[in-house]
């Protein structure tokens, strides 16, 4: 017999990484409130919505859980911080084996649409409709470490320095935890004295092309890897429109994804 759908979504050894993330139910002493759920059908439920980028009221009888609880449970992990642990959690199981490359970091950024929501803005270069941007710092090998999200008409470079100090302590096969890579690679649209400067004061070696002296094109066998990880984070459907009103559940959304993302990986190693 195959394996069902829910079970596929959210496979036991990544749930045994979710589980202790999320925050516990406590029930009122006076009785009533929110009744408890399976919170692996809940957990489920959320995986689904951002792979399959359907709307909460369209979610299946299949996950036992109803839309309205999968909404309201999903708001409350977001204001509990669940995206950054879960995020950090999956990097430490790769990090403990040795598999981030600490050799450079690659940040670039992706438009998306926006139908509605806080962090968009117009786009200049479509007739002035809503937009939003993703941007994403890898390792070297295009595993998303750091994440924002910001309006259309926000320019990249003003996103490099919050990607890096983003960057999680990530655990090493030997040593202490890692944070800090050995170059920044990127192009030219995140040159500035300024930020080379911010970058070398920590240690980090900028491969950053300087406008109207290299092209973006020299670091084109770096750039894919990037591009790559962008790719997969679109592989989330949730992700391609943005539909959230609130930015915070975008961009659980999108901490979701880049989660997922590094567990298969991560599932790749232990299979």
């Amino acid at each position: 017999m195959g394996v069902g759908l829910p079970q596929r979504l959210v496979p036991d050894e990544l749930w045994s990484l979710a589980a202790p993330l999320l925050p516990s139910f406590t029930s009122r002493p006076q009785g009533g409130g929110t009744a408890p759920v399976d919170e692996r059908a809940v957990f489920t439920a959320v995986v689904y919505v951002s792979t399959s980028g359907c709307a909460w009221r369209h979610l299946p009888e299949t996950f036992g859980v109803s839309p309205a609880t999968a909404h309201r449970r999903f708001s409350a992990w977001t204001k509990d911080g669940l995206r950054r642990r879960l995020h950090r959690a999956v990097p430490d199981e790769l990090g403990a084996r040795g598999e981030v490359d600490w050799t450079s970091a690659i940040v670039d950024a992706a438009s998306v649409r926006a139908k509605r929501g806080s962090l968009t803005g117009r786009n200049p270069v479509d007739r002035g409709k809503k937009g939003g941007k993703l941007h994403v710092l890898s390792d070297g090998q295009g595993l998303p470490l750091a994440l924002g999200a910001s309006g259309v008409n926000v320019h990249d470079s003003q996103a490099l320095l919050p990607l890096v100090l983003g960057v999680p302590a990530i655990r090493s096969r030997r040593g202490p935890r890692r944070r800090r890579p050995g170059r920044l690679r990127a192009d030219k649209a995140y040159h500035s004295v300024e930020r080379l400067k911010w970058l070398r004061e920590r240690g980090i070696v900028p491969r950053i092309a300087r406008p109207g002296i290299e092209s973006s094109e020299r670091l084109g066998r770096h750039r894919w890897k990037i591009e790559r990880s962008i790719s997969w984070l679109f592989g989330y459907r949730r992700l391609t429109v943005r539909y959230e009103r609130k930015g915070s559940h975008f961009l659980a959304f999108l901490g979701l994804a880049a989660a997922l993302t590094c567990h298969k990986k991560l599932a790749k190693l232990t299979t």
